[in-house]
């Protein structure tokens, strides 16, 4: 059964929420039947490509119109979130980038099974490691270490088949009304909006799993 999530690597609760889905799963008895796909989305595509290096408090007090100080403490709350979820934040690292090349190589890494693999280490990188990943070096640093190579990266940031993927993942995701994220579609039939606690995740793993199995009996090989 597939559940997709539609995601942006610059979004922190989108990782709170991945880290919260992935103890549900481990509480699912038919985890092995499940399978995650990870979709495109970009909160604030406006951020320019080749954007100077910028403090996440100061972009966020600039986008909300709040103060520099009313930023830092939300963030200061959203850390704290973070590591009820096991996570550790450092928004004093993180480097505000446009995450459509990001986006391009997460789509590549999907086509070699790499998907989840290259949305946890993009996460890690942007909000513990403080990693620039507009930056097309860092991206291949970065996806060398899950398994592409640097020909992989290149085709991916310059090969216009993942751009359309990703255009493609967003304009999907407004014919569903989605307009934030984490979203987690799960069989195409119940939906999870935000990084929700693992009790919720886990309710609707099992009612859209029992469901999926009538229509799809898994068949145990002795």
């Amino acid at each position: 059964m597939k559940v997709e999530v539609w995601s942006d690597i610059m979004c922190p609760f989108c990782y709170i929420g991945k880290r919260n889905y992935e103890s549900a799963l481990t509480q699912f008895a038919d985890r092995d039947h499940i399978e995650i796909v990870w979709k495109s989305f970009q909160l604030d595509p406006s951020i320019p490509e080749n954007m100077e290096e910028e403090n996440v408090f100061r972009y966020l007090a600039q986008r909300k119109g709040i103060s520099y100080e009313q930023s830092v403490q939300m963030h200061q709350g959203v850390v704290q979130t973070a590591k009820n979820a096991g996570l550790e934040y450092n928004f004093d690292k993180a480097v505000v980038a446009n995450s459509f090349k990001a986006h391009r190589m997460i789509q590549l890494a999907k086509t070699k099974g790499l998907g989840d693999a290259a949305e946890e280490r993009l996460f890690y990188a942007y909000f513990t490691e403080g990693k620039n990943f507009g930056n097309p070096e860092v991206l291949t640093a970065l996806g060398k270490e899950i398994g592409l190579t640097e020909t992989d990266v290149q085709e991916a940031l310059t090969d216009e088949t993942y751009a359309q993927k990703v255009k493609e993942d967003i304009r999907e995701a407004g014919s569903l009304g989605v307009n934030g994220v984490p979203f987690f579609v799960f069989d195409r039939k119940y939906a999870i909006s935000g990084a929700q606690p693992p009790a919720a995740f886990l309710q609707a793993l099992q009612q859209s799993f029992a469901e999926w199995q009538k229509d799809s009996p898994v068949v145990s090989v002795q």
